[in-house]
């Protein structure tokens, strides 16, 4: 049996369960180097030829996650991963910084006009799992993107192999 994805009723190609890639980057740590981590994420996908509607997705993704590194780790290293494997997408960002005592939770409520302090919210607006943790060499953050859409639908679609109905 073969499986198709039908959106707005016309199939859309699987995104092969077989399909795997790693592409990783560590840089250092500095201002500069976000728009650069953004590209090369950006270069990957297009290699891997996923397709665009992941593109702002990752870009934001990676954007965010190594905007935090920068203004937040005092880590003299960045490092970006990206892992396809089948239907996922995964982004991990490090870092070798440290956290930094906040002293008391933030009480108040993000304020959607400010720049700033909205980093994970997008990311999680973006990602189907972001998972944060302190690790040996610092922090870890991954952020999954599933290559799939909530509006598709899969619909079983039955064809001959070798003559033979599956």
């Amino acid at each position: 049996m073969v499986i198709e994805r039908v959106l707005s009723g016309a199939p859309q190609r699987v995104w092969p369960d077989h399909l795997r890639g790693l592409a990783a980057c560590t840089m250092p740590a500095s201002p500069e180097v976000v728009p650069v981590l953004r590209r090369f994420s950006r270069t990957v996908a297009r290699g891997w030829q996923l397709p665009d509607r992941f593109d702002e997705a990752l870009s934001v993704i990676v954007t965010e996650l190594v905007t935090n590194v920068v203004l937040h780790s005092d880590s003299p290293w960045v490092s970006l991963a990206i892992d396809v494997r089948g239907s996922a997408l995964t982004v991990e960002v490090m870092d070798g910084g440290s956290w930094k005592d906040r002293g008391a939770p933030r009480r108040e409520p993000l304020d959607d006009q400010v720049a700033c302090g909205r980093g994970l919210r997008l990311v999680d607006a973006y990602a189907t799992r972001t998972v944060v943790r302190r690790v040996e060499a610092g922090t870890s953050v991954t952020a999954v993107i599933a290559l799939t859409t909530p509006q598709e639908q899969i619909c079983p679609v039955v064809r001959p192999a070798l003559g033979a109905l599956v």
